[in-house]
């Protein structure tokens, strides 16, 4: 039965583990623990990959705009700071996961995912400028 186990742990861990990362490579992470790693992080950059009219409507303090269907939008991820920590999201998780795939792809190495997106964020209570 403990050989059982111990097989099952084995095989199980990891993917465990790899689900907290998400498929982007990055690290999705729910509001509050976003948050957290947000105000951690003397330097960084929070990348809104929403459209400019779902910007204007609120945003994430001192975000930047990259707007997910701009035809040069991975132009424009190239001219981030790759040394900094990023934080990006979108309205509902899906364009910032997209986002957070690119960034690795162009050698992002800390990444941070807003799992549910701005909605998740607005639910949790957490606060947005306009």
């Amino acid at each position: 039965m403990n050989r059982f186990l111990i097989s099952l742990l084995s095989l199980t861990l990891p993917a465990i583990a790899a689900s907290c990362q998400g498929q982007s490579g990055a690290q999705v992470l729910n509001p509050q623990a976003f948050e957290t790693k947000l105000n951690a992080a003397p330097e960084k950059t929070v990348l809104d990959v929403r459209t400019v009219s779902e910007y204007n409507r609120g945003h994430l303090k001192s975000a930047v705009l990259v707007d997910y269907y701009q035809r040069d939008f991975s132009a424009h991820l190239t001219k981030l700071d790759k040394t900094k920590p990023v934080f990006v999201y979108c309205a509902s998780g899906v364009r910032s996961n997209s986002a957070a795939r690119e960034l690795i792809k162009l050698g992002f190495k800390e990444v941070y995912d807003l799992n549910g997106g701005l909605s998740a964020w607005t639910r949790a209570g957490k606060p947005i400028e306009k």
